[in-house]
C-alpha cells in the first residue's frame, strides 16, 4: 500500500506545519474529486490500511499487538502472545494525536462565537468535543490530503448511542437509560447547532449524517484527560472497555504511550477504562454497548430524583445488584422519601444520622419503619418488572434491519431484568 506523501509529510515533518492556527470563514466550496470518506451507516471500514497507515507515521506496537474482529464491524486490539506487567504496548508521536486544545489552538477566534453559544446553552463541558469534531469535520473536508485522511477511513459508520438512537429506540429503553440517551441526543443537538458558526462549509455544517459521524467520532474515540481537555491518539482509541482494564495510558506533553498494568495472557483483549462499571446504563448511553461485567444497574427509582440532592445522593450509588442486594443508600432513600411525606415526623435525626455516617441511629429507624420501606420496594420491582416487559416486547417486534439498535436495546432491557428478578426474590423472602 503506497500512501499519499502529503499526508505523511504534514505529521512527520513537524508539529508546528500540522497545526497551524487558521480562519476559513469565506472558503470556497471543496472538490468531491479529494476522495472524502464516505460516513453512510452501511459503508465498510478499511481498518487494516490504517494499521498499515499508522505504522508508516511513527506508531510503535509491541510483539503480538493485533486488530482484530468478530462480526466485521466491531475491531479491537488483542495480543496473541503473553505481555508481562510493564510492558510498553503502543507509542503514538505527538504529531499524530487530535487535542480540543490544539484544535483550539488552530482555529483561534474563528470558535469564539460558536463556544459562547454552548456556554449560553449551560453545557460549557461539550466545548472539548464541539472542538474535535470541528477538527475531524476540517480534515474530513480535505479529503486525501488530510493527514488523518487514513484513520477516518477506519473509523466506525454505524453507531448505537444515544445520540443515534430514533424516536423508536427511545420508547424501548427504560426511563433512566432513556433519560441518560436523550441527554446525549441534546448534547449532539447543542453541537449541531454551534456548529452552524464555527470555519467550516456550509456544505459540511448542513449534512446531518455527516455532522453526526463527525460528532460520535469526537465523543466516542476521544479520551478525556481533564474538564477541559480530551485527546485522540490514533490506536490507542481501538482498546474496548473493561470495568478492570489492563492497560494504562501515559501522556508526555503529546506522545502517547500505553503500558501493561498488569501481567496479560495471550489471547486478552487489550483494555482501557471509559467510565465506571458500577452501573452499565451511563456507558450504554455515550458509548453504545453493554457492559455486562457491571455488578448491578442503577434502581430506577426516578421518581425520587429530587429527594437525591437532599441526601447527597448520585444515581452511581443507588444500586441493585445482579445477586440480589441492594445498596444501603437505596434503602436511606426511600425511607427518607416515606419519612418527609409525614408532617408529624421530625426528620431531622433521621436525616442527621445519614450525613453523618451513624449506623446505629439509622438502622433504628430502619428497623422500626422497615416494612413501609419493603412494601415500596416490592411494589417498585414488581411495576418495573412488568413494565421491562413490555418495553422489552417492543423492542422485539421492531424489525432489526430498520431498526439496528434493537437488538442491543434488548441486551440492555434483560440486564437490567436479570438483576430486578434477582432482587425481587430477596425482597419477597423478607
Amino acid at each position: 500500500m503506497k500512501f499519499s506523501t502529503v499526508a505523511i509529510l504534514g505529521l512527520i515533518v513537524s508539529t508546528a506545519s500540522a497545526f497551524t492556527s487558521v480562519s476559513r470563514p469565506n472558503r470556497a466550496p471543496f472538490s468531491t474529486s479529494l476522495g472524502l470518506v464516505e460516513t453512510g451507516e452501511y459503508v465498510d471500514r478499511d481498518v487494516y490500511t490504517f494499521d498499515e497507515w499508522a505504522t508508516s507515521c511513527g506508531v510503535q506496537k509491541c510483539a503480538g499487538f493485533q486488530i482484530t474482529t468478530q462480526d466485521g464491524s466491531d475491531f479491537f486490539a488483542v495480543t496473541d502472545q503473553d505481555l508481562p506487567a510493564g510492558t510498553p504496548i503502543v507509542y503514538v508521536p505527538p504529531e499524530l494525536v487530535l487535542s480540543s486544545n490544539r484544535a483550539q489552538e488552530e482555529f483561534g477566534q474563528s470558535l469564539q462565537y460558536a463556544e459562547d453559544r454552548i456556554k449560553e446553552g449551560g453545557v460549557a463541558n461539550q466545548i472539548p468535543i464541539f472542538r474535535l469534531g470541528v477538527k475531524i469535520l476540517a480534515e474530513w473536508e480535505k479529503g486525501e490530503q488530510s493527514p488523518w485522511y487514513y484513520w477516518l477511513n477506519s473509523m466506525p459508520r454505524i453507531f448505537m448511542n444515544g445520540v443515534s438512537m430514533t424516536s423508536a429506540c427511545f420508547d424501548a429503553l427504560p426511563p433512566y437509560a432513556g433519560w441518560l440517551a436523550m441527554k446525549e441526543r441534546a448534547n449532539f443537538v447543542n453541537f449541531k447547532k454551534a456548529l452552524l458558526s464555527a470555519p467550516l462549509n456550509e456544505q459540511t455544517v448542513t449534512n446531518e449524517e455527516l455532522v453526526k459521524w463527525a460528532y460520535n467520532v469526537a465523543l466516542t474515540r476521544s479520551y478525556s484527560l481533564s474538564s477541559s481537555c480530551r485527546r485522540i491518539a490514533p490506536m490507542v482509541d481501538y482498546f474496548n472497555h473493561a470495568s478492570e482494564p489492563n492497560l494504562d495510558i501515559q501522556y508526555d506533553d503529546y506522545a502517547c504511550t500505553v503500558y501493561a498494568s498488569r501481567d496479560i495472557a495471550a489471547g486478552e483483549a487489550l483494555t482501557i477504562s471509559l467510565g465506571t462499571g458500577t452501573n452499565p446504563s451511563p456507558l450504554f448511553a455515550t458509548y453504545g454497548f453493554l457492559d455486562e461485567s457491571s455488578p448491578g444497574t442503577f434502581c430506577k427509582l426516578m421518581d425520587l430524583q429530587d429527594d437525591m440532592p437532599d441526601m447527597k445522593l448520585g444515581f452511581k450509588d443507588l444500586l441493585f445488584y445482579k445477586n440480589g442486594e441492594i445498596a444501603p443508600e437505596v434503602y436511606d432513600l426511600v425511607l427518607y422519601s416515606i419519612l418527609k411525606t409525614d408532617p408529624n415526623f421530625e426528620l431531622g435525626p433521621f436525616f442527621d444520622a445519614c450525613m453523618a455516617g451513624d449506623e446505629d441511629t439509622k438502622n433504628a429507624y430502619h428497623s422500626q419503619y422497615f416494612s413501609y420501606t419493603l412494601e415500596y420496594l416490592k411494589n417498585h420491582v414488581d411495576n418495573t418488572l412488568v413494565e421491562l416487559d413490555r418495553l422489552s416486547n417492543m423492542a422485539a417486534s421492531y424489525d432489526p434491519n430498520a431498526h439496528p439498535r434493537a437488538p442491543l436495546i434488548l441486551q440492555h432491557n434483560a440486564f437490567v431484568k436479570q438483576t430486578f428478578e434477582a432482587v425481587k426474590y430477596n425482597l419477597d423472602s423478607m
